[in-house]
């Protein structure tokens, strides 16, 4: 399914981000514009019809705090809505929120919710269903991995029916942030147990669509919700339809089941060319924000020593990766930051090939051929081999893990490759610690805060920081960075963030990729921005869904 609201972290059914050349013929290089395919002629939009979509993976369960998956966000997102959500240009403003003030140097928010907002059942959304959320997620008990920025609140004070403030005890660099977060029905979720609520997989949201439809491990069918705040949207029908396979969809996308996918770049560059494809579909390229990474579980004998992880970093050539597994469209990453943005350290280099390098660090840490062009070996005669684990149909991670097995292998090293399927990769392999290393994704959020994926706090069961990367130091940043207002003052901070990953290499970062969505001409009302295509999502509309009288612009 195509990212439709930025609004948290998402684990990595992503396919986001980056900037290069293909090889074999030029890339188009605007942000995201479309290919050589012209725009169809404007026209005034119509309701009705259905989108269907494609994602590689199901839902885990449709309550956002409990679900850090892309694939329950994605879902989540067009089901409830936020006090404040991002525009096109990736700015936050105002959404279940009328308005909010940011009083006394940035300790004190009060908010003012609309009124007429209504949950899908017909009851009024107010301050209190807020009230509800923060609630449940400072509660101890709620298993969500999104707690910390709400336990930054000091006090929050309802001060009317639509109306609430909240005051911190020093200014938060993400106190705004917070309230980008979904806002829950209290009145069907109190008392609930929520690890067994019906309404994980039946919810009841204020959004501008209500899940109709669950057909497990086939599909989800989303409809317009008529009594949406923002105005009812314009498609009648979204059907998300699991596909766990890239091939597979791509396949399901020429036989006319599938309006749009997130094409890789081999399909992008050499499988989509044609007068019969450019009739029927437009493509789009543009700098998203995301990596993928090999993450290493640093309980695991084999990379508890930071001399191997750093070898590993210069055995592989981030260069040879994007050009083998994305065609040139990408760069190679240095860390968890989008190039070109105020955080972003340039000064760190991404690829540091150095096979040379890497077979001295192994030897300083202990790892020896026995035998020439033999495995590698500790002093007790224990091979170096490991498996990495990555989520079954993702092909580019797979292509990348294969990359890896084999410049890993001219060390020594014997590497075995195991995909899984979505939900069970996470559930059974990543929340509880199960893995030798992964190759993954993040996206990459508008504040630069990394605190719930690096923090030692949250290297625990079902914390986010899975690989148990535990660092004083980064501790002490990640606590200074978030309670700072001014960037001038931050960016030093998130500097040495970044050098300490370089350092100590917790990941190993691969690469940040190109997003290259391609939808079918029929669905208008596409608007390339900043935030992608899918900032206006609601206002796509379907040519010819219905006859009769078009709409009125707005």
């Amino acid at each position: 399914m195509l990212q439709m609201f930025p609004l948290v972290l998402l684990w990595g059914l992503l396919l986001l981000a980056g900037c290069g050349q293909g090889e074999g013929r030029p890339a188009p290089s605007a942000a995201a514009a479309a290919s050589a395919v012209p725009a169809p002629a404007p026209r005034l939009p119509q309701l009705g019809g259905r989108l269907v979509e494609a994602s590689i993976g199901e839902p885990s369960n449709l309550i956002p705090p409990l679900a850090s998956d892309s694939a329950s966000h994605e879902v989540a997102d067009l089901i409830y809505v936020a006090l404040l959500k991002y525009d096109k240009n990736i700015n936050l403003v105002p959404s279940a929120a009328e308005s909010y003030e940011i009083l006394e140097d940035g300790r004190l928010l009060r908010f003012r919710l609309r009124e007429g907002i209504r949950w899908t059942d017909g009851t009024p959304l107010t301050a209190r269903d807020v009230e509800f959320t923060y609630r449940l997620m400072i509660d101890p008990k709620t298993p969500t991995a999104y707690a910390e920025d709400f336990l930054a609140v000091k006090e929050f004070k309802l001060t009317g029916e639509y109306s609430f403030e909240v005051r911190y005890d020093k200014p938060f660099a993400r106190a705004l942030v917070t309230w980008a977060h979904a806002i829950l029905p209290r009145h069907l979720l109190e008392g609930q147990d929520l690890l067994k609520t019906p309404l994980a997989r039946k919810p009841v949201g204020a959004g501008p669509y209500m899940l109709k439809e669950w057909t497990a491990g086939d599909r989800l069918l989303l409809v317009a919700n008529p009594d949406y705040f923002e105005g009812r949207a314009y498609i009648d029908e979204v059907v998300l339809r699991i596909i766990p396979d890239q091939s597979t969809q791509f396949m399901e996308l020429k036989s006319g089941n599938l309006d749009t996918i997130n094409l890789s770049p081999q399909q992008y560059l050499y499988q989509t060319e044609g007068q019969d494809w450019t009739a029927s579909f437009r493509k789009f390229q543009y700098v998203a924000s995301a990596y993928t990474y090999l993450g290493f579980n640093l309980k695991s004998r084999l990379f508890a020593d930071v001399r191997v992880r750093r070898a590993i970093n210069h055995a592989l050539d981030k260069d040879e990766i994007v050009r083998g597994v994305l065609a040139g469209l990408g760069q190679a990453a240095n860390g968890p930051y989008k190039p070109g943005t105020w955080a972003f350290n340039a000064a760190i280099p991404a690829n540091e090939h150095d096979p040379a390098r890497a077979r001295r660090l192994l030897a300083e840490a202990g790892w020896m051929r026995r035998i020439p062009d033999g495995p590698l070996m500790d002093k007790d005669g224990r091979e170096f081999a490991f498996t990495i684990l990555t989520n079954q149909g993702n092909s580019q991670r797979i292509k990348a893990a294969i990359i890896v097995q084999s410049r890993l292998k001219a060390l020594g090293i014997k590497v075995e490759i195991r995909t899984v399927e979505w939900a069970a990769f996470i559930k059974e392999f990543v929340d509880k610690g199960r893995f030798d290393a992964l190759i993954l994704g993040w996206n990459i959020v508008q504040d630069p805060d990394l605190f719930d994926v690096w923090h030692s706090s949250k290297a625990v069961p079902g914390g986010l920081n899975f690989v148990g990367y535990r660092n004083p130091e980064l501790d002490d940043l990640l606590e200074r960075g978030r309670r700072m207002l001014d960037q001038k003052k931050r960016k030093p901070i998130y500097d040495r963030i970044q050098e300490i990953f370089h350092e100590d290499q917790p990941y190993c970062f691969l690469y940040v990729p190109k997003a290259l969505p391609m939808v079918h001409v029929r669905v208008q009302g596409i608007e390339p921005a900043p935030a992608g295509i899918t900032h206006n999502f609601i206002r796509w509309w379907i040519q010819g869904a219905k006859e009769g009288p078009e709409l009125t612009r707005e």
